[in-house]
């Protein structure tokens, strides 16, 4: 059990501890869902949420939009550009989520580049997080080395920090990421941009053993997941699948239809299937 304490001195079991510990109980691949926030637009972002809730996701990844989304592919790209253009900014994505939270039981974990949290200042992020019931923050492009003030702000407000993995993350880099970060570490499954692929890359099985071989911190795997078999073999080697652009595309189809929640927990459950 991975906990943390709060500025009071509690320990604290999250709601992202406490999922992962329940699919290891159960021996079950989780599922990570990601949308970005905003796209279509904000009210329709929550429902989305609500019903990724509902049709079974372990834990739900909202992306905050941002001007320069260098590690996303086009599919995330376009929505990052569809959200933005339709108002989506930081303070709005944590109030969407505030109006939302007691709705939803899955932990909600902020995916954000660095820079919107430091524009908006890290106490007041922290301070909108908490008060919105964030469970976890990964800034993607905020490496262990230079997440001390982020870090130590979320430690103290019991918001787990997350770090990211890949390919060619050293075992003392990821050392580092497990000793400093909570919650659960996330591994990309290769080198490059996010983006839908046919196959499970082979570096994925081997980030995943390289991880293990260092710590026991929960590990969920992600970059070009879009079928039902491809979480089935990511849970040979990882506690979860983190599903992003095949869902994002999803939305993009279907994000004017009145079908659109259908859609998005039709898919959900067929990749759980």
């Amino acid at each position: 059990m991975w906990l943390r304490r709060s500025r009071d001195g509690r320990a604290n079991v999250s709601r992202i501890d406490a999922a992962f510990r329940t699919l290891r109980a159960q021996s079950r691949t989780g599922l990570v869902t990601y949308v970005t926030a905003g796209d279509p637009d904000l009210d329709r972002s929550g429902d989305i949420l609500r019903r990724l809730d509902h049709a079974g996701a372990d834990c739900l990844e909202v992306g905050v939009p941002f001007s320069d989304p260098l590690a996303d592919g086009p599919v995330i790209q376009r929505a990052t550009e569809r959200a933005l253009a339709a108002g989506a900014t930081l303070v709005g994505v944590l109030e969407m989520i505030a109006s939302i939270r007691h709705r939803i039981a899955a932990p909600i974990v902020i995916f954000s580049y660095a820079n919107p949290v430091l524009r908006l200042g890290v106490a007041e992020f922290v301070r909108r997080a908490t008060a919105a019931g964030v469970d976890g923050v990964l800034t993607l492009d905020l490496p262990p080395e230079e997440a001390d003030e982020v870090r130590v702000a979320l430690a103290g407000a019991a918001i787990d920090t997350i770090f990211l993995l890949s390919p060619t993350t050293t075992a003392k880099r990821i050392r580092r990421a497990a000793a400093l970060g909570s919650g659960f570490l996330y591994g990309i499954s290769r080198v490059g941009v996010t983006g839908v692929r046919d196959t499970v890359s082979e570096s994925a099985r081997e980030l995943a053993a390289r991880v293990r071989a260092e710590t026991p911190m929960p590990l969920a795997l992600g970059f070009g997941l879009s079928r039902p078999e491809h979480v089935r073999e990511i849970g040979r080697w990882a506690d979860a699948a983190v599903v992003g652009s095949a869902l994002v595309q999803v939305i993009a189809d279907h994000g004017r239809s009145s079908d659109l929640l259908g859609e998005v927990e039709r898919y959900v459950r067929w990749l759980r299937s």
